[in-house]
């Protein structure tokens, strides 16, 4: 099963985030609660922790980009090699 990794709203008139840094790469183990990534709005920056355990897989953003709240920048996978479904898939997926 795969955990889609979204771009948090850290404000009600947040458009978009900034992802400082993450935490995890793409292959490496994660249990919930640990540390993925770092993001940043006008007003705060905030630590986002791993919904779910499994392995971290299909990372679209990188450090420094700009992304629209709720966009889908990542899956958490019960398995390490699993192709991550594109974002795509996941916005047809959820409608």
């Amino acid at each position: 099963m795969q955990h889609e990794i979204i771009m948090p709203a850290l404000g009600m008139s947040q458009d978009t985030g900034t992802l400082l840094a993450w935490h995890k790469s793409e292959g490496d183990a994660v249990s919930s609660g640990d540390i993925l990534f770092e993001v940043e709005t006008d007003k705060t920056t905030m630590e986002v922790e791993a919904p779910a355990d499994g392995f971290v897989v299909g990372i679209s953003a990188e450090a420094g980009a700009e992304v629209p709240v709720g966009q889908v920048i990542a899956f958490i996978s019960d398995k390490a090699e699993a192709p991550a479904a594109s974002a795509e898939q996941a916005s047809s997926d959820s409608t």
